[in-house]
C-alpha cells in the first residue's frame, strides 16, 4: 500500500503548480514543481509508484515555468527529461496527452530564447499540430496555439533571410 500522505502531497504540489501557470504565478509553480518531487522521492522505494513518470509530469509543468521566467537552459533540460517518457509511452490517457503538448511547447520556448531559431520552429509546428489533431481539450489552448502562431511566423521570416536576426552587413557598420 502506498504512503497516502506522500502521494496526496505530490498530486496537491503538482496540482497547484498547473494552476499557478494557467494564472501566470510563475515562481511559485517551479516551487511547487519541484516540491511535488521532492515529496515524491520520500516514499520508499519498495513502494509501487511511478517515480519516473510522475517526474515527467513535474518536468513538464517546470519546463514551462522556467521558460516563462527566461530560464531557457534549465527549462530545455526539464523538457526534455519529461519527452523522454511521453515520447515512449505515447498518449495514453488525457492527462499525459496534454502535459506531452505542454513539453514539447515548452521545448520550443526554450529553444527559441536559447537562439535555436530553425529547433524552435520545429518544436512550435510539432505543439500546433498536437493541438489541432487533439480531440479533448488542453487548458490554454488558446493561448498556445496564438503564442506558437506568432513565433512560427516570425522565426519562418529569420529563416528565409538566411541571417540572423540583427545581422548587419560589413558595409552598413561603415555608413
Amino acid at each position: 500500500m502506498k504512503p497516502l500522505k506522500e502521494v496526496a502531497g505530490s498530486y496537491m504540489a503538482l496540482a497547484d503548480a498547473q494552476r499557478q501557470i494557467l494564472e501566470g504565478a510563475f515562481e511559485e509553480a517551479v516551487l511547487n514543481c519541484r516540491k511535488a518531487m521532492e515529496i515524491s522521492r520520500t516514499m520508499p522505494p519498495e513502494e509501487a509508484f511511478d517515480h519516473i513518470g510522475f517526474d515527467a509530469y513535474c518536468h513538464a509543468g517546470l519546463s514551462e515555468a522556467l521558460a516563462r521566467l527566461g530560464n531557457f537552459d534549465e527549462s530545455l533540460c526539464s523538457a526534455d527529461i519529461a519527452l523522454r517518457h511521453f515520447n515512449r509511452r505515447g498518449e495514453l490517457n488525457q492527462d499525459e496527452g496534454k502535459l506531452w503538448i505542454a513539453s514539447v511547447f515548452s521545448r520550443a520556448l526554450a529553444l527559441d530564447g536559447l537562439g535555436r531559431g530553425e529547433e524552435a520552429l520545429s518544436e512550435f509546428r510539432k505543439a500546433s499540430e498536437m493541438v489541432a489533431e487533439r480531440k479533448g481539450d488542453t487548458p490554454g489552448k488558446d493561448a498556445l496555439l496564438a503564442t506558437a502562431a506568432e513565433r512560427i511566423e516570425q522565426l519562418g521570416k529569420s529563416s528565409k533571410s538566411g541571417k540572423p536576426a540583427g545581422y548587419k552587413a560589413w558595409w552598413e557598420f561603415w555608413s
